[in-house]
């Protein structure tokens, strides 16, 4: 399992190593011990699934605020996704800035969200599966979002916006400039 750090502080591209062979591919999608050989150390908790059906589904900006913040770790089993992660924590050197990586089933990577950060994506398939692993439960009092389309935040979308396929509620999320200030930056 190859562990990559990315641009934003504590975010990572995690490649497990894929053994093929004739009836297909073995690989070990997740070890505890090697994330903690690259200081990365977690508790997941729950696993989450999300189906989407159409390509050009957006799901997030999504986080949870403190106590139940959460790190994420996403990959895409079946399908792809423009899968993005968005720096909120106020006086972060990357304040604001985003990451997107494409994830598919096909390269098996995942991605590493750590806690302060917005998270969403949008599929690249129809019949796109999402898994991720988070280490804080989830907590309805605490569920937020940042507006995925934000201009400010420069993400270019494989979807515009009028054909993108979203909930009300992801629909209504504040732009960045009027998001309270959830997550203080504590260098680490």
């Amino acid at each position: 399992m190859q562990v990559t750090a990315l641009d934003l502080p504590g975010a990572y591209l995690v490649s497990p190593r894929r053994i093929a062979d004739a009836r297909g591919f073995f690989v070990e999608h997740y070890n505890k011990r090697t994330l903690a050989a690259h200081g990365l150390h977690f508790e997941f908790i729950q696993d989450n699934a999300s189906l989407s059906v159409p390509k050009g589904t957006v799901r997030g900006l999504h986080f949870q605020t403190p106590p139940s913040s959460q790190t994420k770790l996403v990959s895409v089993m079946s399908g792809a996704a423009l899968d993005v992660m968005v720096d909120i924590r106020h006086g972060s050197p990357a304040y604001g800035r985003h990451i997107a990586v494409e994830l598919t089933a096909e390269s098996g990577q995942q991605l590493l969200v750590p806690r302060g950060m917005a998270h969403g994506y949008c599929t690249l398939a129809d019949d796109t599966l999402v898994l991720y692993k988070v280490d804080a439960f989830y907590d309805p009092e605490r569920d937020k979002g940042l507006q995925w389309d934000d201009p400010d935040l420069g993400i270019r979308w494989p979807v515009a916006a009028a054909d993108a396929v979203l909930t009300d509620k992801d629909r209504k999320h504040p732009r960045l400039r009027d998001l309270p200030r959830y997550f203080e930056w504590t260098g680490a």
